[in-house]
């Protein structure tokens, strides 16, 4: 005697067309799903990884001071503030301290970016010191400038491409009339450095006429160092702002789980689309079925055999859909990942898409058990068929 699954199976094939919708149905549904749980973890990791990347645990600005180039780059020079050059001093002197690492940011109006021309960012480093702050920073052409004073630049990845350049070139400094040299360019790294251009920071201070003057510092405590209370040191330090990293960590990973509630919605309706199909398609079947439920409860079969005969059919359905869903997830994940770099231009470096097997089995289980819940009610309808009233009516209703 066949078994109920081979049952099942065969019954799903009489309708094959029907079937394979459904099935489609619920492998997009089932895509959907991994994919924003993969997006949502893998953005996450990225994210942290990134900040952790920065090197600086502390940023010191300048009293009002942007220190997003995106801001910088919206609100050009005027939004700038800056601090003396002697704060680097007073802070090397502290034990506490690892490392610092001096910044300098400056803006440009450059008449050719765009159509309508747009800000130039900046940024004046010190060669010795902020590359090991940002380790993950690597070229494509050449390498960092080597004096702090020299009129050299390291381009970041989209203005390089932008802008069509290479190693060798000079390029201009609008309304400085200044040329610099460019010595290294950057591989993309998905933050706001793709968009940056690299000077000695005394390059910058000469070139812009501002001697002895930062934007920021990157600061790395010693490891034995309590940070929290060397953050409360800094505040004593006048018309300056501390910029913990913790806190802006804590802040994304905020704007995260409110990114995961919109995730989780977005994955909700690709759930119920699935679960109307799969609860259409199997009442459909029943009710085609049902003079042939008639006879088979007449012959011996029991209101339990018919209720899990049409629950099998139910998780066949979800079991291929589910799979086949989630192996195309893993198929398009450069894909999606390609996309959302397109529409999200500065994401995070790294992979953004983390789709692991215990991710799948996790939206497998999902779909098949509101698969499930969605099979109860066509096979309560089915089990409740009565085989006199079926036998009679050959286009019976239930």
């Amino acid at each position: 005697m066949p078994s109920i699954t081979g049952i099942a199976y065969k019954n799903l094939r009489r309708k094959k067309i029907r079937s394979i919708l459904t099935i489609i149905g619920i492998s997009l549904s089932a895509w959907v799903l991994v994919s924003l749980f993969g997006f949502n973890r893998g953005y996450e990791n990225s994210l942290n990884r990134d900040i952790d990347n920065l090197g600086f645990q502390i940023l010191l600005t300048a009293k009002g001071c942007p220190y997003e180039a995106a801001t910088l780059m919206l609100q050009g020079s005027q939004s700038l503030r800056y601090m003396p050059e002697s704060t680097l001093d007073s802070l090397q002197a502290d034990p506490a301290v690892d490392k610092l690492s001096p910044m300098l940011m400056q803006t440009a109006f450059d008449i050719n970016k765009g159509e309508e021309g747009g800000f130039v960012a900046y940024l004046g480093i010190d060669p010795q010191t902020y590359p090991g702050m940002k380790p993950y920073l690597s070229f494509t052409q050449g390498a960092w400038f080597k004096d702090k004073a020299a009129q050299e630049a390291v381009l970041g990845y989209e203005v390089a491409e932008l802008e069509q350049r290479e190693v060798g070139d000079l390029i201009l400094i609008p309304d400085k009339e200044v040329e610099v040299k460019v010595v290294g360019i950057l591989e993309r790294s998905g933050t706001q450095d793709d968009g940056t251009i690299f000077l000695p920071y005394k390059a910058v201070q000469d070139i812009f006429g501002i001697p002895g003057q930062l934007t920021s510092i990157g600061i790395k405590v010693k490891r034995d160092v309590d940070i929290n209370a060397y953050e409360e040191k800094l505040y004593s330090i006048p018309d300056v702002q501390v910029v913990s990293m913790a806190q802006v960590k804590n802040t994304i990973s905020n704007l995260v789980s409110t990114a995961r509630i919109m995730v989780m919605s977005i994955a909700i309706i690709a759930i119920l689309i699935a679960m109307f199909g799969v609860m259409n398609t199997i009442l459909m079947s029943v009710l085609e079925r049902y003079q042939e439920i008639g006879i088979m409860k007449s012959m011996g079969a029991t209101t339990l055999h018919i209720f899990q005969l049409i629950w099998f059919e139910t998780i066949i359905l979800c079991l291929m859909g589910s799979l086949f869903g989630s192996l195309l997830a893993v198929a398009t994940a450069e894909l999606t990942e390609s996309l959302i770099r397109y529409i999200m231009p500065y994401a995070p470096s790294g992979s953004l898409i983390r789709i692991d097997p215990l991710l799948i089995l996790r939206s497998i289980g999902i779909i098949t058990a509101i698969g499930l819940l969605s099979g109860i009610y066509p096979a309560l309808r089915a089990a409740r068929i009565k085989p006199i009233e079926a036998i009679r009516n050959s286009e019976g209703e239930i």
